[in-house]
């Protein structure tokens, strides 16, 4: 027996494998014959069941890199390359890192090789380079059988269904009490509840099979999810789902509308504790210098003029019109009352084109198909090639959301009359908050500019 060697034989399976030629019995019998048939003494069997080998998070594997600093080992030996990792990085970090570097020869007992000799060490990267391949393809076709799923309308996320919703046999179905609560946010909200006013009634009105309404976080997530109007999402996209819509799309909307017009989602807006307490609050701009108008005494009055707020000032020397809250309340009213939608959208300002990005995307997608055609030559290291392919995929996904139209969610005429009658059904009975969500929905912004009063509609 050769005294000179202390040799390790490393197994592991993974759960897919088990039922494979792979087992742990019949990797030990391998490799303890061919040990006994070279003369190398056996220190220790180091044994991974049930691990992948897709990362090194292995017990057994990490005790044998301790015992290899420690000098206990000078040979490591495997049935098969995989066997050590199915990662071309981790693999050959593993042969020149830890083990050469450490005096640690390396034999893989299917591949007949060893990297004691360079036709070895040349042997064992290109290897591994396929070992990596078959790792990437089995990525890939998963990943592509969860796009498909996802177009075919199926919901991607196992057994955490949304609020509102069981997973049962792969499909999302309706939890009748807990849609009646999502029901009841949304109808809360639309009518001009404030967020956090949302949270604390849903905390202490209900309970959900997660437990209770946690976070205003989970309100918002709830209130601006399109699985609830029947669509479900993956990477980034929205495809028409198979399964039954709790809200109606106009009543998603209009919760939509508030977020963009209110900015109920901004930091700002969610840590101040006060309230609006006129119609027009958040509506009304300086025609003159661009600030906003708020209310105080009796008056809509321009920020820059009355400097109640230095964050708000935008030319301490303006003298705008003061208006009477009554005063503006009442022509605003008035005006709104007399819509013709018809006839009013021909008058609202155009929104700017967006840039065409076209150009660039296509030559993402050439950059792209240039790199993979490099790994196929094996011109580049795979983890350059996966670097570029993941920076060059963000920018167009990035530059694909710009291309996309800000106003694809704006209310139609058909939406707008229907928030005009119910803004005028709530002036008499409504409270403010219900009137001011109302406007929110129907009024861009209002410009005063000395006595001329201009009201922009969505």
């Amino acid at each position: 027996m050769n005294e000179t060697i202390r040799c390790a034989c490393y197994v592991r399976v993974s759960t897919e494998n088990q039922l494979d030629n792979f087992s742990v019995e019949e990797q030990i019998d391998r490799l303890t014959a061919y040990c006994k048939a070279k003369d190398y003494p056996i220190v220790k069997f180091y044994t991974d069941g049930g691990y992948s080998g897709g990362n090194l998070n292995r017990p057994a594997l990490q005790q044998m890199l301790d015992d290899i600093n420690k000098k206990y080992i000078n040979m490591v030996i495997v049935y098969k390359l995989d066997r050590l990792s199915r990662s071309q990085k981790d693999t050959l970090s593993l042969i020149e890192d830890s083990f050469l570097a450490n005096g640690v020869d390396f034999i893989s007992l299917n591949e007949n090789f060893d990297t004691s000799t360079p036709v070895g060490r040349a042997t064992i990267g290109m290897l591994s380079v396929f070992a990596q391949l078959e790792k990437d393809q089995i990525t890939e076709r998963f990943t592509m059988g969860r796009v498909g799923r996802a177009k075919s309308g199926h919901f991607h996320g196992g057994a955490y269904a949304p609020v509102g919703y069981d997973y049962v046999d792969g499909e999302l179905v309706v939890n009748e009490y807990e849609a009646l609560q999502v029901n009841d946010l949304y109808e809360r909200f639309v009518k001009g509840y404030p967020l956090h006013d949302c949270w604390r009634y849903m905390q202490s009105k209900y309970k959900t099979k997660y437990g209770e309404w946690s976070s205003e976080t989970l309100v918002r997530n709830v209130l601006k999810n399109k699985v609830y109007i029947g669509y479900v999402q993956f990477q980034k996209k929205y495809y028409k789902g198979v399964h039954q819509p709790i809200i109606t799309e106009e009543l998603f909307q209009a919760a939509q509308n508030i977020f963009k017009t209110a900015k109920r989602d901004q930091p700002s807006f969610r840590r101040s504790p006060f309230k609006a307490n006129t119609l027009l609050s958040g509506l009304i701009y300086c025609g003159n210098c661009g600030a906003r108008y708020h209310g105080e005494h009796g008056n809509y009055s321009c920020y820059s003029r009355t400097k109640g707020d230095k964050k708000q000032i935008k030319d301490p020397s303006c003298r705008n019109k003061k208006w009477k809250i009554e005063e503006l309340d009442k022509i605003v009213v008035e005006y709104i009352s007399a819509l013709n939608f018809d006839e009013s959208s021909k008058k609202q300002r155009s929104k700017p084109r967006k840039k065409d990005y076209s150009h660039r995307i296509s030559e993402i997608e050439r950059q792209i198909s240039n790199l993979i055609d490099l790994y196929q030559i094996g011109s580049i290291p795979m983890d350059t090639i996966s670097s570029k392919i993941d920076a060059l995929s963000q920018e167009k996904s990035t530059l694909i959301a710009k291309s996309e139209p800000d106003d694809q969610n704006a209310p139609t005429s058909t939406e707008k009359l229907q928030f005009k009658e119910q803004f005028i059904s709530l002036l008499d009975g409504g409270s403010l908050q219900e009137k001011r969500a109302c406007l929110a929905n129907l009024i861009d912004k209002i410009i005063i500019t000395e006595e001329h009063i201009e009201i922009l509609l969505k």
